[in-house]
């Protein structure tokens, strides 16, 4: 059985019947059986049904937003954006898979020679909770429009949007079968990976998760993309314009609860800055507005699950006891709901969960560092390396250091770190490999085949 829990109330949404091996086989199967139609169609045809997807998701906006609110606790303000995000990147894929996966003629010997891309089959993605529809939609719109079939294994606690993606796709036209959700438990998916019509899998989630499914497919010999944790660094030099530095810091610290593999968490600031940095943060992180994600003025909502939110609390009150300062919050509110309220440590060092760790919550980690030598030795200092950013007024040393120093797939100078459908995305070290977005996304899950012509 897999359950839908309210994260701010600890109601039980509604229950649904875990698919059993046999279904989840004729699933594959029928997704397998449809994509060999599917791959034959043209890049006309494709888009034109991915731009219904695309209407579709801006049409029924406040429904998923609602419905993300529901499963996970997401704001419905941004529920709406992540909807209308969905459908930037169908549009995108729409207008661009066509030239992006064009034969690629090169001259060599042969009469004819020419590099062409052609659909894997059948792709597992199996995806988390924290952007129930972004993560989905970023995978399955170059994929399909490729000439994959997809197969999605969901969050557990977000059945309900997991359904809602694959009903946005039939409804749009798309072959019944192309997408389809498995209702399944974390226990399946190597079984998944091990069915012979699976040709690749890409995930996004723990870097625990994606070892295990990265072994799993290694040992069928599947091509994976994977993008796991972060804990981003953002580099505050002391030229920075302070008060829109904070700004993109809070920002991306308390974008969707703080539940983001690339939101800021380490905010490394030089020693000249600390005071007023942590006042003006501190001022910042004290407006938000906590409450049901279901009311418009509510800017933070409840963590995804209790025993996510007990989590964190547990690394902010270790980092407390190793001596880090708590400037704000950190105290587990009243009632029922997986409510954390906004929280800023000052004086965080090595050897702390604050410092070590990712924190996937709204609690911010503020490391004071000597000069700029050690901010970006700092930065660098961790297992991860999905996102980093560095604030500067000096743009060519900002350009710089984030293209030359800092360890990570995506670097932001003056802005915090985000994803776009035109630029690749993803990490290396602990944050996974491959990228997704953009014409090398769409590439990841093709045959790049050489033609050679006598």
């Amino acid at each position: 059985m897999i359950e839908s829990i309210n994260p701010a109330t600890g109601q039980k949404v509604k229950s649904y019947d875990e698919m059993s091996p046999a279904q989840v086989g004729q699933a594959i199967q029928s997704a397998h059986d449809a994509f060999t139609e599917w791959r034959l169609t043209s890049f006309a045809h494709r888009a034109e049904l991915m731009k219904k997807v695309a209407q579709a998701l801006r049409d029924r906006e406040q429904e998923l937003a609602e419905l993300m609110a529901v499963e996970m606790g997401k704001p419905v303000r941004e529920g709406r954006a992540e909807a209308a995000k969905c459908a930037w990147v169908c549009e995108y894929y729409a207008d661009n898979a066509a030239g992006m996966l064009s034969d690629e003629e090169i001259t060599t010997d042969a009469s004819k020679s020419f590099v062409t891309y052609q659909p894997l089959g059948v792709v597992l993605a199996v995806m988390p909770w924290n952007f129930p529809l972004w993560q989905v939609y970023r995978f399955a719109a170059p994929a399909l429009m490729a000439g994959n079939a997809g197969v999605l294994k969901h969050a557990s606690n977000v059945p309900g949007n997991a359904l809602a993606i694959e009903e946005i796709f039939r409804d749009a036209g798309f072959p019944q079968h192309i997408f389809r959700t498995l209702l399944i438990g974390s226990g399946q998916v190597g079984a998944v990976l091990e069915n012979p019509l699976v040709k690749a899998a890409t995930l996004t989630g723990s870097a625990p998760a994606g070892k295990a499914v990265a072994a799993k497919a290694g040992e069928m010999l599947k091509k994976t993309v994977l993008e796991l944790g972060g804990s981003d660094p953002y580099v505050v030099l002391e030229d920075a314009d302070l008060e829109q530095t904070v700004a993109a810091c809070v920002t991306s610290r308390m974008i969707n609860g703080g539940q983001s593999c690339i939101a800021a968490k380490r905010f490394i600031v030089v020693e000249p800055l600390q005071t007023q940095f942590e006042a003006l943060f501190v001022e910042k992180m004290q407006a938000a507005v906590m409450g049901d994600p279901l009311r418009e003025e509510t800017t933070l909502g409840p963590q995804a699950r209790h025993d996510l939110r007990d989590e964190l609390h547990e690394q902010v009150q270790r980092s407390i006891a190793a001596g880090a300062t708590c400037l704000l919050g950190g105290e587990l509110p009243d009632g029922d709901g997986a409510f954390y309220p906004p929280t800023v440590l000052s004086e965080v060092r090595k050897g702390m969960p604050a410092y070590d760790e990712e924190l996937f919550g709204p609690v911010a980690a503020i490391i004071t560092v000597k000069d700029e030598a050690e901010a970006i030795a700092v930065a660098n200092d961790t297992v991860f390396g999905l996102g980093a950013a560095v604030f500067t007024r000096d743009r060519q040393k900002g350009e710089r250091i984030a293209a030359e120093q800092l360890q990570a797939g995506c670097c932001f100078v003056n802005s915090f770190v985000k994803s776009d459908p035109r630029l690749p995305f993803g990490g290396i070290k602990e944050s996974g490999y491959g990228r997704e977005l953009s014409h090398l996304g769409i590439r990841e899950f093709v045959n790049i085949k050489t033609v050679y012509v006598d």
